[in-house]
């Protein structure tokens, strides 16, 4: 073989040698380990939401036993849908404002309300909350139980309920 032709073929073997190793993909095991180093360095604390939620939702029971529709109405964002038990479904803060004013003035006197936050899930910054009501009358006595989903956003660095839904548990016979 003679010397120019010795030069091409290495550097043609060079060439592909440079290539192919250029051309590697990265392991599995190092691209499957980053996503997660950086999905758990981005958890939030949950217990911790829960714990603002359930402040929100105490506030919130605070208001509604004041019968303050306004009050009530400023936990929800503009934007806001609602479904009620045995209610068309509510959108919007005004139509939310006007359906807590006429459900305020036709709650019994001295009857209160509790909401218990039994679970929540998502981020930080979209929570989903599931959690209790209890109502009781004047006496003290349970006037009924229910369940309720509420869908909370931070906006504006607070927490505004976007969606939720409720209903009554059966009532005792």
């Amino acid at each position: 073989m003679n010397k120019k032709t010795f030069l091409l073929a290495s550097f043609w073997m060079l060439f592909a040698v440079l290539m192919i190793g250029c051309n590697t993909p990265e392991t599995k095991p190092a691209a499957a380990e980053a996503p997660a180093a950086v999905e758990s360095a981005a958890k939030p604390d949950m217990s911790k939401v829960k714990a603002e939620i359930q402040d929100l939702e105490s506030a919130w029971a605070v208001a509604d036993n004041a019968r303050d529709a306004d009050a009530v109405a400023a936990f929800y964002a503009d934007d806001a849908v609602s479904l009620l038990n045995n209610k068309p479904m509510i959108t919007g803060k005004d139509a939310l404002r006007k359906d807590i004013t006429g459900s305020l003035a036709s709650k019994p006197k001295g009857a209160t309300v509790a909401y218990d936050v039994t679970e929540v899930f998502g981020d930080e910054n979209t929570v989903t909350e599931i959690g209790k009501i209890t109502s009781k009358g004047a006496d003290g006595k349970v006037m009924y139980t229910g369940k309720y989903m509420a869908i909370w956003e931070k906006r504006d660095g607070k927490y505004v309920c976007i969606r939720d839904i409720s209903n009554d548990d059966v009532k005792a016979k």
